[in-house]
């Protein structure tokens, strides 16, 4: 999560001590819904839930946010705005060239992979809530789309696919997928996945070759 600066707590009524006594209040709401949305779902966890694990009255949790709507809204935006705008970025310096194009996919490959990998409590995890389909969280739906449009792009300028044999939506859709696997590999408990192999199956996905994935891994780095 962002890191933000420590603000005072004076006077505000607490049932237990702070979780997270460096983060503000609105910080430690995010951290402990995220957590109970992860465990036990988003239908299960009531607004009076993520107050008591943050130790505040439910009615000071609605200062900060109207509902656990608005709660799960920002945790996803927070799970993708940063990687959409480094993507953004990273495809206007690209331009054409198709060099350039593969070493900006290597670099969004692995800030998305870190950010994914990092987040609290395995937020990603919530793209798969149902609730996520319904229209109040077309934002991060539309965000996540763009993304992935970012992505597609990326890997038609840089590799050797044929535009009729993977079209640039679906290739978008593949190299995404590919980085998001670390959502169900950290859910699962494994090993800790490296975002520079994550980001060189991206480039492999999107027909590159070895000595083409180890000039763009010399590049990213700049890039991002």
């Amino acid at each position: 999560m962002t890191t933000v600066e420590k603000t005072s707590r004076a006077g505000r009524p607490r049932a237990v001590p702070d979780p997270a006594p460096q983060l503000p209040p609105r910080e430690q709401i995010l951290l402990a819904a995220a957590g109970l949305f992860v465990e036990q779902g988003f239908g299960s966890t009531s607004t009076r839930a993520i107050a008591d694990a943050v130790g505040i009255r439910q009615a000071s949790l609605y200062y900060h946010f109207a509902g656990k709507d608005d709660i799960l809204a920002e945790l996803l935006d927070r799970s993708v705005r940063p990687s959409a705008e480094l993507a953004r970025r990273l495809e206007e310096r690209a331009g054409a060239d198709p060099a350039a194009a593969a070493a900006s996919l290597y670099a969004l490959a692995v800030t998305d992979t870190q950010l994914l990998a990092h987040a609290p409590h395995n937020i990603g995890s919530l793209y798969l809530l149902p609730e996520v389909g319904d229209a109040r969280f077309d934002d991060f739906r539309a965000l996540r789309h763009e993304l992935q449009a970012v992505y597609g792009r990326l890997g038609a300028k840089a590799g050797h696919l044929a535009a009729d044999a993977v079209p640039e939506s679906v290739l978008g859709a593949l190299l995404i997928q590919v980085v998001e696997v670390v959502i169900p590999l950290r859910r699962l408990g494994g090993a800790a996945v490296e975002p520079a192999v994550v980001a060189a199956a991206t480039l492999r996905m999107a027909g590159l070759g070895p000595a083409e994935i180890e000039a763009a891994s010399s590049h990213a780095a700049e890039l991002a």
